[in-house]
């Protein structure tokens, strides 16, 4: 602790430095005692003693609250929950209390920054749900319109204008197809009907069928150990993963692992694309941060490894409940699977 006079310990002891001195004169004047040669240096060095003994106590009694501080002020505001004070035994009691109220302060901001930050992307998955419904059913039907309308239209027009029908009729059609693209990619079918494992064989298989990228899925354990939230968050981090293999690191194998063993599962999407340096600021703008922060929400971990020219590991860990929680179907075996992707329906 710096010893300023500005500081709380400071002025502690400029206080009983003036309360020792007053004490040892008023008692001096009224005993009616002159202090003379010997006398007074012994009432020096009796006030000296005092002042040594008062810095002793204050350092040994604010020191701990010292450290605290400094604890405190390294916390990271991101991460409020994995603060960890000093242990209580190990300081003065009232620090030891007010280390414990802070801990409690900062696990209740974490919990109620994860259920805020849960509760937004649950509405960010209805709201997808919501878009991909639409474009699916009235946007579509409406394009659907238009195709038949055309193909109608194809038979009642001069054979000079027939080659302009059959193009826009080309062009609706081209229109449909990204239209059901970006639907799926908005919130797939088969995520919401089967689950985690459906709804990746399917992102894996488009992905195989349009960039001509091998693909693998490789499955162990028991995904129903997941709940909607994690199974939300793990697709979605895998989405980013693979779309920054195809778009950035020209891989030509991507492989998809999901382990649901133990008290946690493992999903980890490897590429032997270009890789890049993960620390590098430059590249922060890969959605690093956004699945780093799905990660944290779901109550996992991200981890991230790669170097140029040594392809790309995305690895994220969640903690798995006791029992199934994905979409209450019954516990099955453990089981290993090797499964391919699956044709596009």
């Amino acid at each position: 602790m710096r010893r300023r006079f500005d500081s709380l310990i400071g002025q502690v002891l400029a206080a009983n430095a003036v309360l020792v001195v007053l004490t040892m004169l008023s008692a001096t004047l009224v005993a009616g005692l002159r202090p003379q040669g010997n006398q007074l240096v012994v009432l020096v060095l009796a006030v000296l003693l005092s002042l040594v003994v008062n810095m002793w106590m204050l350092e040994r009694r604010f020191a701990p609250l010292g450290k605290l501080v400094e604890e405190v002020e390294r916390v990271d505001p991101a991460r409020p929950g994995e603060a960890r004070l000093a242990r209580p035994d190990e300081q003065a009691a009232e620090v030891g209390r007010l280390a414990r109220a802070f801990e409690r302060l900062l696990e209740s901001i974490e919990r109620e920054r994860r259920r805020s930050g849960q509760l937004v992307l649950r509405a960010q998955e209805e709201e997808r749900r919501r878009l991909a419904r639409d474009l699916h059913d009235e946007t579509n039907q409406a394009l659907t319109g238009i195709l038949l309308r055309l193909e109608a239209l194809a038979f009642d027009v001069p054979d000079d204008l027939r080659p302009r029908v059959v193009e826009l009729k080309q062009l609706v059609a081209s229109a449909m197809e990204e239209l059901v693209a970006l639907a799926r990619q908005l919130r797939p079918a088969a995520l919401d009907d089967h689950g985690l494992v459906p709804a990746l064989e399917a992102q894996l298989a488009r992905l195989s069928k349009r960039s001509g990228i091998a693909a693998d899925l490789a499955v162990r354990g028991n995904p129903d150990r997941l709940s909607a939230d994690q199974q939300s968050a793990l697709y979605r981090i895998a989405q980013e993963a693979i779309t920054n293999a195809q778009r950035h690191a020209r891989a030509r194998r991507i492989v998809v692992e999901l382990a649901c063993e133990g008290p946690s599962a493992r999903l980890t999407v490897a590429d032997d694309g270009v890789g890049f340096d993960p620390t590098s600021e430059g590249e922060k703008g890969l959605g690093l941060r956004g699945m780093a922060e799905r990660a944290h929400l779901a109550g996992g971990e991200l981890d991230v490894r790669s170097a140029p020219g040594g392809g790309t590991a995305v690895s994220v860990v969640v903690p798995l409940a006791s029992g199934p929680a994905g979409n209450g179907r019954a516990p099955s075996v453990d089981f290993v699977t090797e499964r391919a992707p699956a044709t596009e329906r």
